[in-house]
């Protein structure tokens, strides 16, 4: 969206948008003449004194008819994308860019005209606009429709693998792979796989498919998760991401913070501290530059 968008936005609306930003983990400040900026890495959201709202960045107009309308206006006046009811198959991945925790890629076939309806009618999204508790009902209805996949690659193994491609892109070309293999009928006939384009070259994936028992044809896009089919994956992954951040704070009891950003860094300096450098192999993706700065 190349034109800011700006709107209104009474006390009400106000007070819930901050509170579901802060839900968010956008990034808060208060630059002059405002009542706060909150910025994402795609969004930047500025409520002026007076109460007009401005939104720019190049995700705002997903911000604006999957979040902003629906949860915050509660209204819905953005054209809805025209249904595409074609059996097909996702895949997406959540904890590629967080320092702690597991990589999940999960994958989701809808074979059926009225599977895919119900995924609309559900406003099943990409889940980074989805706040965790919307994530786990929506998970819930996306497993009981379609049939689903899941990889979780947990830092140990992880880590593992990482040393094996020694690329980050080639680990997850095997791993979309594997999930679209899993999930591919045989044969496909007219079904086919949507999967973020993640690596500049899109042989990257079809290289790895190459491997695969799999005739299916595979479309790689940029901005994938705007297909119901890959953000239904998307969905999954988040909910496995964080179940599975849950259960190594559980049996490590630590706190764990997602993201790789300044608060992350010092948190893995605590824990280096306390329990060793080497103990980071089991929580943590040792190839981030945050654990060569420990």
């Amino acid at each position: 969206m190349s034109t800011p968008f700006v709107i209104t936005l009474t006390t009400s609306a106000q007070n819930n948008l901050r509170t579901q930003l802060e839900e968010k983990d956008f990034t808060f400040s208060q630059p002059q003449n405002t009542i706060f900026q909150a910025q994402s890495k795609s969004v930047t959201c500025t409520l002026y004194s007076s109460g007009k709202l401005v939104i720019q960045g190049k995700g705002a107009q997903e911000f604006i008819e999957f979040f902003l309308e629906p949860e915050v206006l509660h209204r819905f006046t953005h054209t809805a994308l025209e249904q595409d009811l074609r059996p097909r198959l996702g895949v997406d991945e959540s904890g590629k860019g967080d320092f702690f925790g597991p990589l999940c890629i999960a994958g989701v076939y809808a074979d059926q005209s009225e599977i895919l309806k119900k995924l609309y009618d559900s406003n099943v999204q990409d889940s980074k606009n989805l706040k965790d508790s919307k994530i786990i009902s929506l998970a819930r209805i996306i497993r009981s429709l379609c049939v689903c996949d899941l990889i979780i690659l947990y830092p140990e193994k992880y880590n593992e693998l990482y040393r094996k491609f020694h690329n980050l892109n080639k680990l997850l070309a095997w791993a979309h792979a594997t999930i679209i293999n899993n999930l591919a009928p045989r044969p496909s006939g007219d079904v086919f796989a949507i999967s973020d384009q993640f690596a500049s070259s899109k042989q990257t994936l079809l290289n790895a498919l190459k491997q695969k028992a799999t005739d299916i044809s595979v479309i790689q896009k940029t901005h994938a998760e705007q297909d119901v089919i890959v953000a239904a994956a998307s969905i999954i992954a988040r909910d496995a991401f964080v179940n599975s951040i849950q259960k190594l704070e559980q049996k490590y009891q630590l706190q764990l913070p997602k993201g790789s950003g300044s608060n992350v860094k010092e948190t893995a300096k605590v824990i280096a501290k306390q329990r060793g450098k080497d103990f980071l192999e089991k929580i943590s993706k040792t190839h981030f530059k945050t654990f060569e700065e420990i």
